[in-house]
């Protein structure tokens, strides 16, 4: 787990089109699981009742 956090940032050379490819698929699917875990949040913090307010 450490190694991954140490990456994060980090710049790769990347040497041929498939590695770029492989490389930007990563880092969408990072980008995803980041909106699909946030979304629901906020959506319910947007559309909660005054009554739960201070639940």
């Amino acid at each position: 787990m450490t190694q991954l956090f140490t990456q994060i940032g980090e710049w790769h050379q990347v040497y041929t089109l498939v590695d770029f490819y492989q490389y930007i698929k990563g880092v969408e699917y990072l980008i995803c699981l980041a909106f699909f875990i946030s979304f629901p949040m906020f959506y319910r913090y947007l559309h909660r009742s005054s009554g739960d307010a201070g639940k």
